[in-house]
């Protein structure tokens, strides 16, 4: 009998009947005898008793490798047990003439009610895009046609940007000498370049001193003061195409400048809404979550932790980060991803058990964009790209990811949005 519980650990009583053990022992003998060399005996030709007497432990090691895991398959099968994670073993009575007795502790997956997911208030605005944001973009994509032609020789005033021969003097472990482009008057300019700068001709060498502040992106100049000589060596000035219909002609497929707008609002109005609705979503996981209080098993807990731990190391491999050489305190992991895991445990399982009351599941043509899309993204075949995923067992995964977007926009569809 199952003992009861109110988590999702189990226990089960087990026993293997002799005449089952005994056949067991049998075929795992003569398997060791037609296997084994024994000195005065050909090969499979040595006496039962003695192969029992030598591979003793062998023997019973592979019997019970053979009967455990099945005798446990069929019992949690029997009573309809939806097994978590490996079963720990405990009280293994094997003697001589005797059936084989254990005992298996395991979880289960956890069976739970879903309280009312349709109808969820959560707080939702549709997006509204104004002329200053539309300004903006416009001003950007402008700028990402700018030109900047060399001027005429004459004083640096401000808002030039001019090419600088740099070398440094003093304040560097290592000398830097190269040509740097320089907005003169700009708020990200260090200051001393501004003044330095300012009234020079091209070819005026200079020697400035350049205090940089702690906060500085560059690591090596950092809170240094450094001493350069500086060198002009041409004034540019940025040119920007006038926003006109041609502009938009030249960006696109647009008739003129009030199509590249609207297109323009469209674009905005959609990465807003995209933003708002995920929170909004994730509003409703909580909701849901705060909603359906269930045990979770312990291994899928583990398990989560493990993913999260996985994404944050990867991460920080993109930052140039060695994930090789951070020492992870597991236990300590493990207390403070504990919560964050659950939740996202109790979320995943929600969201299936929803997906499967609303019929809602991935579609080949979906699956089949996704593919087209990481082929694009790869810059290989969509031919091979199936066949790497499918290698790396992924295709499930992506189908489930495609799922449980779905299921969270039928759950934002149905939700009830206030402002």
């Amino acid at each position: 009998m199952s003992t009861p519980a109110t988590d999702c650990k189990r226990s089960i009583e087990i026993e293997i009947p002799l005449d089952q053990v005994e056949r067991a022992r049998e075929r795992v003998t003569n398997s060791i005898k037609e296997r084994v060399r024994l000195p005065g005996f050909r090969p499979g030709k040595a006496p039962v008793s003695m192969i029992q007497s030598r591979f003793e432990g062998e023997i019973r090691h592979e019997v019970l490798d053979v009967l455990l895991p099945e005798a446990f398959r069929e019992r949690v099968q029997k009573e309809d047990l939806k097994v978590v994670g490996q079963p720990n073993i405990s009280d293994l009575q094997f003697e001589a003439g005797q059936p084989i007795r254990f005992k298996a502790e395991f979880e289960v997956a956890p069976e739970f009610e879903l309280s009312e997911y349709r109808g969820l208030p959560v707080k939702y605005e549709e997006p509204s895009v104004t002329d200053e944001e539309v300004g903006k973009r416009l001003e950007t994509m402008l700028e990402s046609k700018a030109e900047y032609p060399n001027q005429d020789p004459r004083p640096i005033e401000s808002g030039d940007y001019v090419l600088v021969h740099l070398k440094t003097l003093s304040g560097v472990a290592e000398a830097i000498e190269q040509d740097v482009q320089i907005h003169v008057g700009a708020e990200d300019t260090v200051p001393g370049f501004n003044e330095a700068l300012l009234g020079a001709n091209p070819d005026d060498v200079k020697e400035v001193e350049i205090t940089y502040p702690e906060d500085y992106g560059q690591e090596n100049l950092s809170g240094k003061t450094v001493r350069f000589e500086i060198t002009p060596k041409f004034i540019r000035k940025k040119e920007l195409p006038p926003l006109d219909d041609e502009f938009a002609r030249d960006l696109g497929d647009y008739q003129n400048l009030d199509e590249l707008r609207e297109a323009v609002r469209k674009s905005i109005y959609h990465e807003k809404q995209y933003v708002a609705q995920q929170e909004a979503k994730e509003a409703l996981i909580d909701r849901l979550v705060e909603g359906n209080d269930f045990p979770i098993p312990e291994a899928y807990i583990d398990r989560q932790i493990e993913n999260q731990v996985r994404m944050q190391l990867r991460s920080l491999a993109g930052q140039g980060v060695d994930p090789s050489k951070i020492k992870l305190d597991w236990e300590k992991v493990k207390e403070n991803q504990r919560d964050k895991a659950v939740r996202n445990v109790r979320a995943s399982l929600l969201l299936e058990k929803i997906a499967g009351k609303e019929g809602i599941a991935a579609t080949k043509d979906e699956v089949d964009r996704e593919l087209q899309r990481i082929a694009r993204q790869e810059r290989e075949a969509v031919a091979v790209t199936r066949a790497r995923l499918e290698k790396e067992g992924a295709l499930g995964r992506i189908a489930g990811a495609i799922q449980t977007e779905k299921t969270l926009q039928f759950l934002f569809d149905q939700a009830q949005k206030q402002a």
